[in-house]
């Protein structure tokens, strides 16, 4: 989208071309003929519904998707979170306060308490206690209570069996050390805790297979009570409910109390200020830092608990990496056709039905051509123009020649000016002697008084926004943007 801004705004020329295995597209995009890249948008990728993912896969590609958020929701997420507590924690508390609804509060309160908690490791023994436990806690534990809610039995309201369909009846695992995908999963998980705390991995399988069958873990208990959503749409509901209870909380409650509601669950910024904490960042081309090794035992382990046939180290890398291959015969062929669109732009045809977008499917095959579509007319006073068209004004101007020139070329009078997410003139919340003295600085001037910073010297133009209104007070929706070059 950075490129298709500075196209738009020294009006340049685009042809934007993409491959996906055998399918491929070209959309050209001409100023002033066809819109921008960015006019249109693709619709999102179709998304595996979060019951399933959670509750009821049936497919390996689903416990695959389970084990790379697993691998965020555990090792990436977290240590994120309690490292900007510890930078700065001030603007971390604020920044949550303000951006998040009280469930995600505490939930992002729980993840900086567990990570600086007394309860993190301190040696490399503690990763393995807890990789174990985690291995009770997914593929045993969390079964049990689906289990418990759901019998195998089970039979819905309607008379139907539960576990029918593409619903498949899951089985707990029960850890053996001898069993290579859970020796597997042990060993990564526990490398990928001491990473995050600075603590030395150790790669020595058979030292953590008999640490790990010392460990003895607490036998599973179900919890009355617990919710289990059967499908998305009792998901949204829930979280809609919440939602409004939420907003509910929020409005009886100011930021500082949310802020003290917080602190008054997370360690002292001193107490923790020493401890050395860093996040995973996923790469799957790195076969030695145990993020594909954790991701491909998680997703087996899965898959077995749900009897889903497991998946080699090479497909679950190319799926949870998104790994799509490149065919030397796509490439070739959407070369040849962005080539074909920029020899018409050479030649300079204007006419937008010389110019075509493809989208292309070698395996059926298809091949579809299609005109581009032309920029969307807008209009303010007795003028059109489209997205293309734009205010040139030459020279640094103080405001008020700024607000003349308008005035007196454009019958428009300026009511607010504005660069980016920076204010530069606005009279409603102007005091008077203010506004009058801005009314003879530059506009350069006011805009580097307004970011505190100087304008470097290989910038000679910036683009403005304004609101306006006609000569006669009426306020006007839209009018261009303004090229305005002081140098």
């Amino acid at each position: 989208e950075y490129m298709d801004r500075r196209c738009v705004y020294y009006r340049k020329p685009l042809v934007d071309s993409g491959t996906l295995g055998t399918k491929a597209s070209v959309q050209v995009v001409v100023p002033h003929v066809t819109e921008s890249y960015s006019s249109t948008r693709d619709p999102p990728d179709p998304s595996i519904p979060m019951c399933l993912l959670h509750n009821f896969p049936n497919l390996i590609e689903h416990t695959i998707q389970w084990a790379r958020d697993n691998f965020a929701g555990l090792f990436t997420i977290p240590a994120q979170q309690a490292e900007e507590y510890q930078r700065e924690p001030k603007e971390f508390l604020q920044r949550v306060s303000k951006n998040n609804s009280a469930y995600d509060r505490n939930e992002i309160t729980e993840n900086v308490k567990r990570s600086l908690g007394q309860d993190r490791p301190k040696d490399f023994l503690d990763c393995i206690k807890w990789a174990r436990s985690l291995f009770e806690k997914q593929f045993h534990n969390t079964i049990a209570q689906l289990l418990y809610n759901f019998p195998e039995d089970h039979v819905t309201t309607a008379g139907e069996r539960f576990w029918s369909r593409n619903k498949r009846c899951p089985h707990v695992l029960h850890f053996d050390v001898n069993n290579k995908t859970h020796l597997d999963f042990i060993v990564a998980a526990s490398n990928l805790l001491a990473y995050i705390y600075h603590i030395e991995q150790l790669r020595d399988n058979e030292y953590i297979a008999a640490e790990v069958a010392k460990i003895q873990v607490p036998e599973f208990q179900p919890k009355v009570g617990v919710t289990i959503f059967e499908n998305d749409e009792q998901l949204k509901n829930d979280m809609e409910q919440r939602r409004r209870k939420n907003s509910l909380v929020d409005k009886e409650s100011n930021e500082d109390c949310r802020i003290n509601e917080m602190l008054s669950h997370l360690p002292k910024h001193d107490e923790i200020s020493s401890i050395k904490i860093r996040p995973h960042e996923f790469e799957k081309d790195d076969d030695s830092n145990f993020h594909i090794d954790y991701i491909a035992a998680t997703a087996n382990l899965r898959a077995e608990n749900y009897e889903i046939s497991p998946a080699d180290r090479g497909k679950i890398k190319r799926i949870a990496g998104n790994i799509i291959p490149a065919i030397a015969t796509t490439t070739a062929m959407v070369t040849g056709l962005v080539c074909l669109e920029v020899y018409k732009f050479i030649q300079g045809h204007k006419n937008i039905e010389s110019y075509k977008n493809a989208f292309v499917n070698l395996a059926l095959p298809f091949f579809g051509f299609s005109e581009p579509v032309p920029p969307r007319k807008q209009k303010y006073l007795d003028h059109e123009y489209t997205l293309w068209d734009r205010f040139d004004v030459q020279g640094d101007l103080t405001l008020e020649e700024f607000i003349d020139h308008f005035k007196r070329e454009h019958k428009l009078v300026v009511t607010m000016l504005s660069t980016g997410l920076c204010l530069l003139f606005n009279p409603h919340f102007m005091r008077q002697p203010s506004r009058a003295n801005d009314m003879k600085r530059r506009i350069s001037e006011i805009y580097e008084t307004v970011t505190d910073a100087k304008i470097p010297t290989h910038v000679r133009s910036l683009a403005l926004d304004m609101t306006c209104e006609d000569l006669d007070g009426n306020d006007i929706d839209d009018v261009p943007y303004i090229r305005y070059t002081f140098r």
